[in-house]
């Protein structure tokens, strides 16, 4: 049943759905980031990224959550949308029954996974906020051990490549997008105003194992820690090849997408790389971090691009990771949360009840 929202809130009063189901109400808009720049990586470039924002309701008690839809994901504005059209909650009276609230979402379709992270997330923060307590700190991390976060280079020219890495001043490790024929090009030209440590996303660029071990030795030569997916991920037997042989870490980014994609990816990968918006939000990340560690697997954090409010959520499982990559918020111009911070290049989780963000 759609109503009239009771309280007012500045991000939803235009283009907005609300459902009320049961004891829970569920406020839902699309909206649109927009990127500082062009966004460049071996599949394509893009400006902008659609997102849904939306709200739950429980007993006066509101939790924010967000879908973000790049293109590799397959979702769009309209197929969020009518995925949380398809949501009820009356069955369930308690917002403590995470597990089942989840399970039930989960179940009602076999992607979506975008969709399913927002109302996760925003379970979380309600969640969070009837306790009282940040998430880090129920779950048991502590905030000052969550990693420096990267800032992405994407693939571009020299000129503008250069200028990115100025904008990057603050930040202590620098993410490099590769994968095409200008990848030593891209590295070379860091390296020409930096030192920084680098990590390598090749984002399945590469299709040949021998020519993809000659490229890890260069790049390690040159200041690189790891290669994240630097093959497709169907080519499962000649990742395992050059995880054996590569002179520093792989990580599993398209190849892993939920937590049962772990475990196979154990022994083709050094590690794998969790974002929120492919694994269905924070209760399947927290799972898919204590795998790969039970595993003995490397963890990294990831985002897509992304307002502050999933990169706070993200940033709660930011002291349990080796490697954290959360600048989505800062590669957009139009940010309508505020929340994690990054002090001295490291990633600071919000000290706030729930994901600990505000509206801007």
């Amino acid at each position: 049943m759609c109503i009239a929202d009771p309280t007012p809130d500045p991000l939803f009063t235009q283009q907005t759905i609300t459902r009320r189901m049961g004891k829970f109400t569920l406020h839902s808009r699309p909206y649109t980031l927009v990127l500082r720049h062009v966004f460049t990586i071996a599949s394509g470039s893009r400006s902008t990224t659609p997102v849904v924002l939306v709200r739950l309701d429980y007993d006066g008690v509101s939790g924010y959550g967000e879908a973000s839809m790049p293109p590799y994901l397959g979702e769009s504005h309209e197929s969020v949308m009518a995925f949380l059209s398809k949501v009820d909650l009356r069955d369930f009276d308690d917002p403590f029954q995470t597990a089942a609230i989840l399970a039930h979402i989960d179940g009602l379709s076999e992607r979506d996974t975008a969709a399913k992270a927002a109302l996760d997330i925003a379970l979380h923060d309600l969640l969070g906020k009837l306790m009282g307590q940040p998430w880090h700190r129920i779950w048991g991390y502590d905030p000052t051990k969550a990693p420096h976060t990267s800032f992405t280079i994407g693939i571009d020219t020299a000129e503008v490549v250069r200028k990115k890495v100025a904008e990057a001043a603050p930040y202590q490790i620098l993410k490099v997008k590769l994968g095409l024929d200008t990848d030593k090009m891209m590295i070379e030209t860091i390296r020409e105003v930096t030192d920084k440590p680098l990590c390598a996303d090749i984002n399945q660029g590469w299709k040949n194992r021998d020519a993809a071990l000659d490229m890890a030795h260069w790049l390690a030569e040159r200041g690189v820690v790891f290669l994240e997916q630097p093959m497709p991920k169907t080519q499962i037997d000649d990742n395992a090849w050059l995880t054996e042989r590569s002179p520093i870490p792989t990580v599993a980014d398209e190849a892993v997408q939920r937590l049962a994609d772990v475990r196979r990816a154990w022994g083709a990968y050094s590690g794998i790389n969790i974002k929120l918006m492919k694994c269905t939000g924070l209760r399947e990340a927290h799972q898919m971090a204590e795998l790969a560690r039970a595993l003995d697997m490397k963890v990294m954090l990831g985002c897509m691009t992304e307002t502050s409010c999933a990169i706070s959520a993200a940033a709660q499982l930011a002291p349990a990771v080796d490697w954290a990559d959360l600048d989505g918020a800062l590669l957009i111009d139009n940010d309508v949360f505020r929340g994690m911070e990054i002090a001295a290049g490291r990633v600071v989780p919000p000290n706030a009840p729930g994901i600990g963000v505000s509206v801007r």
